[in-house]
C-alpha cells in the first residue's frame, strides 16, 4: 500500500465523518487546535466564516426544507455554494439568503439544477478531495492546509489566502490528479511579503554555553 493511498484513505475516513451530525465536536477535539493555529486566516475570520456556514445551513432548510442539497463553503467570507437545487427561483433564493448574512463579503454561486447528487457520487466527490489533499501535502512547495477543497460530480473548487505562485503550483497539482474534471480557483492573492509576515517566526536560538 503506497504513501498516497495511505493518506487519501485517511482524509476520507475522516471527510465521511462530518456527514454525521457528531462530527463537529469529534473533529474539533481531535485537531482543532492544530488547524486554527496554522490557518492563514485571523481566529475572528475563522469563527465568522463557521458562522456564516451554520446560519446559511439553516436559513436554507426553514427556506426550502429538503427540496435541496446545498454546501455552503466560506472562507475569509467569501461563499461558495455548490450542490443541487429544483429550479433556477431556488438558486436566486438561496444566493440571497447567503447575501443578507452578516460578514459575508460575496457569494460565488455554483448550484446547478438537477436532482440531488447520490450517495455514491457524494462518496466519490470525497475521495477526490482526499486525493486533491494528498497531492497537496506530497508538493513540497506548498502547504496543504493553507487550501479548502470542495469537489462537485468531479469539479474541484479550492480556496485559500496564497501567493499567486502557490495558486500556480497548487492549480498544476490539482489538474494531475487522476479523476479531477475541471479546477475552479478562488484565491485570495496575496503578496510574498504577506506571506512572510503571516508565517511563524523560527525557533530562536539556543543560548550560547
Amino acid at each position: 500500500m503506497n504513501t498516497r493511498y495511505m493518506k487519501a484513505t485517511g482524509l476520507v475516513m475522516l471527510l465521511s465523518v462530518g456527514l454525521s451530525a457528531c462530527a463537529p465536536v469529534m473533529l474539533a477535539g481531535f485537531a482543532g487546535t492544530a488547524m486554527v493555529a496554522s490557518d492563514r486566516r485571523t481566529s475572528g475570520t475563522q469563527l465568522e466564516d463557521e458562522t456564516i456556514e451554520l446560519r446559511g445551513s439553516a436559513r436554507i432548510r426553514d427556506a426550502l426544507g429538503e427540496r435541496a442539497h446545498v454546501n455552503i463553503t466560506s472562507y475569509n467570507r467569501q461563499v461558495l455554494l455548490s450542490g443541487e437545487v429544483a429550479t433556477e427561483r431556488d438558486k436566486q433564493i438561496v444566493e440571497g439568503l447567503l447575501e443578507k448574512l452578516e460578514n459575508v463579503k460575496s457569494v460565488v454561486n455554483e448550484l446547478s439544477i438537477m436532482q440531488p447528487a447520490s450517495l455514491s457520487s457524494r462518496s466519490n466527490d470525497l475521495l477526490l478531495s482526499a486525493k486533491v489533499k494528498a497531492s497537496l501535502v506530497d508538493s513540497r512547495d506548498l502547504f496543504a492546509n493553507a487550501f479548502k477543497v470542495v469537489t462537485e460530480r468531479g469539479t474541484v473548487y479550492v480556496m485559500g489566502r496564497v501567493t499567486q505562485r502557490e495558486a500556480t503550483s497548487a492549480t498544476n497539482v490539482i489538474r494531475n490528479v487522476n479523476g479531477v474534471n475541471k479546477v475552479v480557483r478562488l484565491f485570495d492573492i496575496i503578496s510574498e511579503e504577506e506571506l512572510r509576515n503571516l508565517l511563524p517566526p523560527p525557533p530562536a536560538d539556543k543560548a550560547q554555553k
